[in-house]
């Protein structure tokens, strides 16, 4: 029930209406049923979980959804829902201000304000809804990042042209492999895949250099104190699947023409009036793009290559949302990406103030096959993990590290196909003498299986391959596969009784 009042008090109070904030304030009323949670969130939608899928002792396929906020938490009878925008932390009162002078005292607070995005992009649901107003009246437009964002923006489209620029080699960087991107690379252009019964799977095995994919990057956020509501309060992240629930069409109909930019970024936006005056062409794209003579934004990017569209997508990295947190008074501890440092217990600096999700960082030693990437995975699970240390912290103990940081888990889908990412699935902070093996059947799955001193260190899996399982539990007991690796990804290799 959203209640509207000038002074709140709650044992337990989570700011932000997201993927974190919202299983933090799930896993207290599991725990506590007494005492009173209130949830404050910017928005007037949230974000829940409608349906999940335990696909291992971890990895699990999520399914939100936005709803009302009211909505989400009717049926327990000790939680409030708050619509606010908190513009003040004062830890000596253990009290919160919001933008409209209300004020929560709190005995417990969770701070999961999610993150902001570099520039202006698409990150939550408002964002796309503002996406699918414009695209339906778009000819072209011009896709900027290389994330998971990005991709499905690129692959969901329809009936408009696209120039999708990376600043990598290989698109969906941040997620896959050059063997991988190249297994996506016909679906970007809607070309037909063999995938009938004779389509048959190929093997290799090799020696891969590691290589950390970059941290995107991007204009840092700034602004005057007029624009800091329209820059910080905003709503929740998307989620998976979210292309699914927007008409994702534009004013052509002729299908769609994709082309890509890579290995380079936006040098300049500019008017029609501004590419007139330095005297820029427009670059020449291939017959079945359409032939405009003034398109209502040009892209000048760093190849120097100029291109017209209808209006520029960018998606091209997040920074954790500290506002209104840090300040002189409240000297939070930060770590080097601007996330709120937290311990194992997602406790910060100061005693009672917890943090979950985007807007903070982990500060503990990660376990070899776990590292923090700033994904809705994450969020559900850092928000869930800090409702049990806050439950467990009120009680007077300690919360055992849980097993989701174990091993790095993500499941979610491009172009029509299921992705599972497993451990260090790119390589991340492995040797260069590490091995990868390849199972590929174009069209219907990719899997690549990284392996470091006879062990499995990570994975990404394309399509319905039946691994996930198997995979995840390899990585979690560091199982010594070297006398049967030559036959691990055999179809007719029974690896569940191999390891029974």
């Amino acid at each position: 029930l959203i209640v509207m009042q000038k002074e709140y008090s709650a044992t337990f109070v989570v700011v932000g209406g997201g993927i974190a904030g919202v299983a933090c304030v799930d896993e207290l009323t599991t725990l506590i049923s007494r005492e009173k949670i209130l949830l404050i969130t910017s928005t007037e939608v949230v974000k829940k979980i409608v349906r999940w899928q335990q696909l291992g002792r971890v990895l699990r396929l999520l399914n939100f959804t936005s709803a009302p906020a009211p909505e989400v938490f009717s049926d327990r009878p000790n939680v409030n829902v708050v619509q606010a925008y908190i513009t003040k932390l004062d830890r000596n009162k253990k009290e919160l201000t919001a933008s409209d002078g209300a004020t929560f005292k709190y005995k417990k607070l969770c701070i999961a304000t999610g993150e902001n995005p570099n520039v202006v992009c698409i990150r939550d649901t408002e964002s796309v809804e503002d996406f699918q107003n414009r695209l339906s009246g778009a000819r072209r437009i011009i896709v900027v990042g290389n994330g998971g964002i990005a991709t499905e923006v690129v692959g969901e489209v329809t009936n408009i042209e696209v120039i999708w620029v990376v600043k990598h080699d290989t698109i969906t960087a941040t997620f896959i492999d050059a063997g991988a991107a190249e297994f996506f690379l016909p679906y970007i252009h809607n070309k037909s895949i063999f995938t009938g019964p004779n389509a048959r799977p190929t093997y290799s095995k090799e020696t891969l250099k590691a290589r950390v994919p970059p941290v995107a990057g991007g204009v840092s956020s700034s602004g005057t104190s007029e624009e800091i509501d329209s820059k910080f309060n905003r709503g929740s992240a998307l989620g998976p699947d979210w292309a699914r629930d927007f008409c994702m069409e534009g004013s052509l109909h002729q299908g769609k023409r994709i082309h890509l930019e890579k290995q380079c970024s936006v040098k300049a936006v500019l008017t029609p009036e501004q590419r007139k005056e330095l005297n820029l062409k427009d670059e020449v794209l291939p017959s079945d793009f359409a032939e405009i003579d003034s398109w209502p934004v040009y892209v000048q990017l760093t190849n120097d290559k100029v291109y017209g569209c209808d209006f520029i997508v960018s998606a091209i990295g997040v920074e954790p949302n500290t506002y209104p947190w840090v300040t002189p008074e409240n000297d939070f501890k930060v770590a080097d990406d601007g996330g709120l440092l937290i311990d194992d217990q997602m406790q910060t600096n100061f005693e009672d103030i917890f943090a979950a999700g985007d807007v903070c960082t982990a500060g503990w030693e990660p376990d070899p096959n776990w590292f923090q990437m700033r994904l809705w995975t994450q969020a559900k699970q850092m928000g869930a993990y800090a409702g049990l240390c806050m439950a467990m912290n009120f009680g007077g103990s300690k919360m055992e590290l849980d097993m989701c940081f174990y091993i790095f888990t993500h499941v979610t889908k491009f172009f029509g196909f299921k992705v599972t990412l497993l451990g260090r699935f790119n390589g991340q902070g492995l040797r260069s003498d590490h091995e990868a093996l390849l199972r590929v059947t174009p069209g219907v799955e990719y899997v690549k299986v990284l392996i470091q001193d006879g062990v499995v260190r990570g994975a990404i899996l394309i399509g319905d391959t039946g691994l996930d399982d198997v995979l995840e539990n390899l990585i979690l007991n560091q199982t010594y596969i070297e006398d049967m690796k030559s036959y691990l990804l055999e179809p007719s290799a029974d690896i569940d009784d191999y390891f029974d």
